[in-house]
């Protein structure tokens, strides 16, 4: 084993990652489905579910709407091939953060912009289409009530003030309310929706008022519904996750692909606290119950291609003259790991880096600590380099001298290779008494290259993920981190620094087919790493600038010393 063959390993770890990622792209396939509407519907062809216990309560005059009565012993919701009914009364609610559509219909929230984030670098003003109700990019967050007599499910009709709210300056809260009556007009639930300054977590309570004479039961659901589509300005040859994800006492963070939803079971039918969340590369929409609350936790799957993960809560009774709320959190927005940490227990998880987590996330806190102070990522990925650079110091130069070593005793190789020619055999063991002899352990040189693979790996992922690198600038021609190099101008200097540590770490041992095989890795590596972000050929440059002086002062003095 020696640090060229190290090189081999490492090249061979990437296109292993490249491979897994076009597997995993391969057999997880985002469909594109166009379905044609009428110009003048006003059904939304996106079909719903509705959980258990459900009762029609479809406004008059709409045909084929009726929801069967479920049995309450029914754990599951059910499936249903009615359309569901979007109006032409919609509330636009405008925040610092959000531009968000509530439909008059169920008090579903159907469209959501992202104020901060624009669509693209190059249109500043074009926020970022993160929730809309049209085909085939639907994704919509639904929320009701069951009850065995009437009640609002996400198909009532209900009664609105204004049609559009907005946080005004130095407004802190914004309330927005939507009203259902019964048809008796004793049932009065009033839906209302508390948004907040600078914050992407929304309040969502259902208040009702029991003016009957008998105790009204029922129960509060919550849901997400999408299809299945890839995430505008997503490169297909980046992989990353995009399906349903969900917390629980059982599982702190678990990932559900749409392939699996329509068999997925929880451990246990209901379960305290937790969330369920849809979760694309950059973005997360999760509902939140009380960390206290009792819910069932479901996913189904509508005509194979709409995906449903929600949350049931348990049945309670609100007596004849009194009124009771039921509350849960809404979040919409990007995967800022400080802002989730704050909302819910876990819910940062959704940064996902992977089985090396433990190495990305202490990176990430370091990169972003540095760039507290000076402002610029890019920077802070080389001086987070410099400083892996330091902390591999001494494993480094252990490595280097031993390279050193190697090629001082090449004329001694060389004399063995002329000696035994074809006699594979006996010129191995010549080799390893030279090596003996002379007080040389090839092995020392492979050591800073095995540690360089799994913060390589980890570095790949955390510069993927993190939504604070997306659209950040760098300087000149780097004006956007998360993305590949648009000159690539780092990949060919990537290459050439490893074509110089090529030549500086030459070993005589390796055979001319290894030889041959070491003077094409430059090459191969340019190619892949255009298409990396260029955070990472960012990192990959800095460290082989640095590794390239270190090695070349270490050997220097190593074949400057006496023999």
């Amino acid at each position: 084993m020696d640090n060229q063959r190290i090189i081999l390993f490492l090249a061979l770890a990437i296109v292993v990652l490249f491979m897994w990622e076009a597997w995993e792209e391969k057999t997880n396939p985002r469909p594109q489905t166009v379905v044609q509407q009428p110009a003048t519907s006003t059904i939304s062809s996106s079909a719903d579910t509705v959980p258990e216990n459900s009762v029609s309560n479809i406004p008059d005059g709409t045909a084929n709407q009726d929801i069967p009565v479920i049995s309450s012993t029914v754990e599951k919701p059910i499936e249903t091939a009615q359309t569901s009914i979007q109006s032409k009364n919609r509330i636009r609610v405008v925040t610092d953060v959000l531009d968000i559509d509530i439909d008059s219909i169920g008090g579903d929230l159907r469209r959501a912009f992202l104020i901060k984030y624009p669509l693209t670098q190059d249109q500043p003003d074009k926020p970022y289409p993160y929730m809309d109700d049209k085909l085939p990019r639907l994704f919509i967050a639904q929320s009701g009530l069951l009850s065995s007599s009437e009640a609002p499910n996400h198909y009532a009709s209900y009664e609105i003030e204004r049609s559009e709210y907005r946080l005004a300056e130095g407004q802190s809260e914004l309330r927005v309310p939507l009203k259902w009556t019964s048809k008796d007009g004793k049932i009065i639930v009033t839906k209302t929706y508390v948004f907040h300054r600078d914050s992407y977590l929304i309040d969502v309570i259902h208040d009702v008022n029991n003016a009957s004479d008998e105790p009204w039961r029922g129960r509060l659901y919550t849901q997400l519904q999408r299809t299945n589509y890839d995430e505008p300005g997503q490169s297909r040859l980046l992989y990353t996750f995009t399906g349903a994800a969900i917390s629980n006492t059982n599982n702190n963070y678990e990932k559900i692909d749409f392939d699996e939803m329509s068999t997925w079971k929880p451990e246990q039918s209901y379960d305290v606290g937790g969330w369920v969340s849809m979760i694309q590369h950059y973005f997360v929409s999760a509902w939140i119950p009380g960390t206290e609350d009792v819910n069932q936790l479901y996913t189904r799957v509508v005509n194979d291609s709409k995906y449903i993960v929600g949350l049931s809560g348990e049945e309670t009774v609100i007596n004849p003259g009194a009124t009771s709320s039921y509350q849960r959190e809404l979040y919409i927005g990007p995967k800022d790991q400080d802002r989730m940490e704050k909302v819910a227990e876990n819910l940062k998880l959704t940064v996902d880096y992977g089985i090396l987590s433990f190495i990305a996330q202490p990176l990430f806190w370091l990169l972003q600590f540095i760039h507290e102070y000076i402002g610029n990522w890019g920077w802070a990925i080389i001086f987070v380099t410099l400083i892996i650079k330091l902390v591999f110091y001494k494993l480094s130069e252990a490595s280097y001298r031993s390279m050193g070593n190697m090629r001082k005793i090449a004329p001694k190789f060389q004399a063995i290779r002329e000696r035994y020619g074809d006699d594979r055999q006996r010129m191995s063991q010549a080799m390893m008494e030279l090596y003996k002899k002379e007080k040389v352990n090839p092995m020392s040189g492979c050591w800073p290259m095995l540690v360089q693979i799994p913060v390589f790996i980890s570095l790949y992922w955390m510069l993927l993920e993190s939504v604070e690198l997306r659209h950040a600038p760098f300087m000149l021609w780097i004006e956007d981190l998360s993305t590949k190099d648009p000159y690539y101008v780092l990949p060919l200097l990537m290459g050439a620094s490893m074509y110089v540590q090529q030549k500086l770490s030459h070993n005589p041992s390796l055979d001319p087919m290894h030889q041959k095989i070491m003077q094409f890795l430059p090459i191969i590596f340019t190619f892949f790493f255009m298409l990396f972000p260029a955070g990472l050929v960012l990192y990959w440059v800095v460290n082989s600038v640095l590794s390239i002086l270190q090695q070349w002062y270490i050997m220097r003095k190593i074949e400057n010393a006496p023999s």
